[in-house]
């Protein structure tokens, strides 16, 4: 059985320690909050509770050690765990620089250690479906992918809304098109502070003509989460928020005198299989500790994630495009 300590008992923390724990793999919890370790210690009695990150890094016992603080401390502590000879995983965003990025994934290399990034989505069975559909041809060729992640706070300040926000929707797209994109476009505003940005839209362009519009924002008055992919034959509609997850629209285009007639069918609710997304990608981790094999989403897809939102960054300062 492999030992796992999680570094952050914060609102997303919490959901990461219940299901290791309930996969009987939690061996210890960490988080500097005297209050919350006080409560895990009450809600955890047998597993170990502390407020010093040493006494996880220093423990032999520990095998893996999973991190869901805030983004700042992600380098730093993902660095020592990995110099201490864990196994890790990190949510995402991997790191706020792709320099320390880059340190993670050399030094897992170099230890032979497993790096995990937390692209939850990944994992999310209705994701998984679409990736089907797509290698079966069953929407066609990818023309575009539409995402938009919108909800009221959590608001933040080490980070932007497109930080916060884009990572998931950014690697969704990165997999479907198995590709980078040669060229991106960003812009935003930053109404609650001058210097985070609130709300951002992103065009990234890839190779074959295919484009992604992605629009996220954490001041908005209703929780929104589309993500939306149109192949040449059918479209695909992932929403989170909704009863039916996935719905898939078939549609045809005819020329007449050099004018397109569209046609968009009845939409067909695609049955998925009831699994958490978090559940599978624990399960995940665990396995690739095991198995030593590589992760869906490593600390290399990680990296990749990082440069786009870089270069997103880039666009954003300087009000141009970037060519990556």
């Amino acid at each position: 059985m492999t030992s796992v300590a999680v570094i952050g008992a914060g609102h997303w923390g919490k959901n990461i320690i219940r299901v290791i724990h309930a996969s009987g793999n939690l061996a210890a919890i960490c988080d500097a909050d005297t209050q919350k370790i006080e409560d895990m210690r009450i809600q955890y009695a047998n597993i170990i509770c502390t407020e010093n990150v040493d006494t996880i890094l220093n423990n032999s016992t520990i095998d893996a050690v999973m991190i869901a603080t805030p983004s700042k401390e992600h380098f730093t502590l993902a660095y020592r765990a990995l110099q201490a000879g864990k196994d890790v995983f990190v949510e995402k965003p991997m790191t706020l620089k792709v320099d320390e990025a880059q340190q993670l994934v050399d030094l897992a290399k170099d230890n032979n250690r497993i790096m995990m990034v937390g692209h939850v989505l990944q994992y999310h069975p209705a994701v998984v479906k679409i990736k089907e559909l797509l290698t079966e041809g069953i929407l066609g060729k990818l023309r575009y992918i539409h995402a938009q992640r919108l909800n009221f706070g959590k608001f933040r300040t080490e980070e932007n809304s497109l930080w916060s926000f884009a990572p998931h929707d950014f690697s969704l797209a990165l997999s479907m098109t198995g590709s980078m994109p040669t060229r991106v476009l960003c812009s935003g505003s930053a109404t609650l502070s001058e210097k985070v940005a609130d709300t951002t839209s992103t065009h990234l362009e890839f190779a074959d003509s295919i484009h992604g519009y992605f629009y996220v924002s954490w001041l908005y008055p209703i929780k929104e989460q589309r993500f939306v992919v149109v192949g040449s034959k059918k479209m695909a509609i992932f929403d989170d928020c909704a009863k039916n997850p996935l719905v898939v629209y078939p549609y045809s285009v005819d020329w007449k005198e050099s004018l397109p007639f569209g046609e968009k069918g009845e939409g067909e609710i695609i049955d998925i299989e009831d699994r958490e997304p978090l559940q599978e990608e624990c399960k995940h981790f665990l396995e690739c500790v095991t198995s030593r094999n590589t992760p869906q989403t490593s600390g290399e897809e990680g990296l990749r994630v990082l440069r786009v939102l870089k270069a997103c960054q880039d666009s954003l300062d300087t009000k141009s495009s970037v060519t990556l």
